[in-house]
């Protein structure tokens, strides 16, 4: 049973073509409240927190209570550990990272993080997740074994491989900083055997590339690394979200 923000993520594709989520890092961004604000006024649908290295929960937990009092699209976390878990988030990417090499990222830190998410009533969107590439701090951080990006058919196997095991979400992530993003042809030769939402993000900082994601078959788009360290980030990501529309 599908519910309240997995019904408006699709019901929203379904309006506007590919949508966009910014994501806000907890540990580097300082102006969460008006990043989220102007992100929604430029139509982003959701707003994404989290990040490869959370350690404090606390602040992580009151950053997002204030970005809820803000704003009225979802707060979903995108976390990295057990520590980016927090109660007062609309949903949570309940992700396996399907290429590490350690099994804790597979299925161990989603074991110990299962009931507090239960207990929490936090939404799981079940997710599989695939880092590309090499050298960023997801990648190191999660043991990955890294798909270059050249291996259209590994992404490929590994996304069915997450449809059969029930995950409707698939992420493919060049990593926070990524020097080289997912290239329109992986997302291409991905959707056309992946039924579920792809989300795709790492090093998408202009609409030229947005648009082309989108094209090739992205439903949402990802930016983080940009609105932190590009002084024209809401231009930029204008620009972004109406490349994608409809």
């Amino acid at each position: 049973m599908l519910n309240k923000v997995e019904k408006y993520i699709l019901s929203e594709i379904e309006k506007k073509g590919t949508l966009c989520f910014p994501l806000i890092d907890s540990e580097n961004t300082l102006d969460s409240i008006s990043i989220a604000r102007k992100a929604e006024n430029l139509g982003a649908s959701g707003i994404l927190v989290g990040g490869s290295s959370i350690h404090n929960q606390i602040e992580l937990s009151e950053m997002i209570s204030q970005i809820k009092s803000n704003i009225k699209i979802p707060v979903i976390l995108f976390p990295g550990n057990i520590t980016g878990i927090s109660p007062n988030a609309d949903a949570i990417l309940f992700m396996s990272l399907l290429n590490s090499e350690n099994p804790y990222f597979i299925t161990g830190a989603q074991a110990l993080g299962a009931m507090g998410i239960k207990k929490a009533g936090l939404e799981p969107l079940p997710t599989g997740y695939l880092i590309i590439g090499e050298g960023t701090t997801a990648w190191y951080v999660g043991y990955a074994r890294g798909i270059p990006f050249n291996k259209l058919n590994l992404a490929v196997m590994y996304s069915l491989a997450a449809q059969y095991m029930g995950m409707r979400f698939l992420y493919l992530e060049a990593g926070s900083g990524a020097n080289q993003n997912v290239s329109p042809e992986m997302v291409s030769a991905v959707k056309k055997y992946y039924e579920g939402v792809l989300i795709v993000g790492g090093g998408i900082r202009n609409a030229e590339l947005a648009k082309k994601l989108s094209n090739a078959g992205a439903n949402i788009i990802v930016v983080g690394t940009m609105i932190e360290n590009d002084d024209k980030w809401e231009e930029k990501l204008s620009e972004i979200i109406n490349s994608i529309k409809k």
